[in-house]
């Protein structure tokens, strides 16, 4: 049986709006998203709290996605602090296969219809 799905790896990257941070952003830096890893380039901060508004979105934006959903279509979001100009930009790049049995020990047959 085929048990292979496929994810798109991401970049999320600060990007300047016009409007100062606040915060200790700096535009251009960035980290990455492959699978369930995420990479942060050497001497590249992130904020914590930035990175903890941002992450229930990636596993979405890793995913196939219907045409009219608006998470394919939305990919610049506010920093959480209302004060900070600072956007982070999610731009998928390219996609990974990964085999169902090698990300979890639950048979497919038992996930179905849950």
């Amino acid at each position: 049986m085929n048990d292979l799905f496929t994810l798109y790896n991401l970049k999320v990257e600060v990007v300047a709006t016009g409007k100062s941070f606040v915060c200790s952003h700096k535009a251009g830096s960035y980290f990455l998203v492959k699978g369930e890893n995420i990479i942060f380039p050497e001497d590249n901060a992130f904020s914590l709290y930035a990175l903890s508004a941002l992450l229930p979105l990636l596993p979405a934006k890793q995913r196939a996605l219907h045409g009219n959903d608006w998470m394919l279509s939305d990919s610049l979001i506010a920093c959480p602090d209302p004060n900070c100009g600072a956007q982070f930009k999610i731009t998928r790049t390219e996609t990974k296969e990964f085999s169902h049995a090698e990300t979890t020990v639950v048979p497919i047959s038992e996930g179905v219809n849950q």
